[in-house]
C-alpha cells in the first residue's frame, strides 16, 4: 500500500489556475502508476488523469484534456496536477490514487485503483 496526502486545493475564479500535489510514502513510488480522480456532490468519482511510473505515459479525461497536466517527480515521491482555464464544472473534491502493482494503469474506473488520499477541495466560482 502507498500512503497519499494531497494538497493545493482552494477557491479560484473561472479562468484561473491551481496546482495540486500528492505526496506519497513508500519506496515503490517510481514503479507505481498514479492518477487523479474527482468527485462532485451527488456524483460518482470520475477519472481525471493518470501517469505511468516513469512519467512517459499519460492519459486524460476528455473534459480536461488540454487544460490539465499530470506530472511526477520520483525523486520527491510526488505527483502533480496542474489545472488551467478552470470552470465551475471543475468544482469537486480531487483525490490522488496509486496502483503499486503496475507501472501503468489504463483503467479509468476508480474501482481498479488501490490506494487513495483523503482528497482536497477545489471550488471554481463564475
Amino acid at each position: 500500500q502507498v500512503q497519499l496526502v494531497e494538497s493545493g486545493g482552494g477557491s479560484v475564479q473561472a479562468g484561473g489556475s491551481l496546482r495540486l500535489s500528492c505526496a506519497a510514502s513508500g519506496r515503490t513510488f517510481s514503479s507505481a502508476a498514479m492518477g487523479w480522480f474527482r468527485q462532485a456532490p451527488g456524483k460518482e468519482r470520475a477519472f481525471v488523469a493518470s501517469i505511468s511510473g516513469s512519467g512517459d505515459s499519460t492519459n486524460y479525461a476528455a473534459s480536461v484534456k488540454g487544460r490539465f497536466t499530470i506530472s511526477r517527480d520520483n525523486a520527491k515521491n510526488t505527483v502533480y496536477l496542474q489545472m488551467k482555464s478552470l470552470n465551475p464544472e471543475d468544482t469537486a473534491v480531487y483525490y490522488c490514487a496509486a496502483d503499486a502493482s503496475r507501472l501503468y494503469n489504463a483503467y479509468t474506473n476508480y474501482q481498479f485503483w488501490g490506494s487513495w488520499g483523503q482528497g482536497t477541495q477545489v471550488t471554481v466560482s463564475s
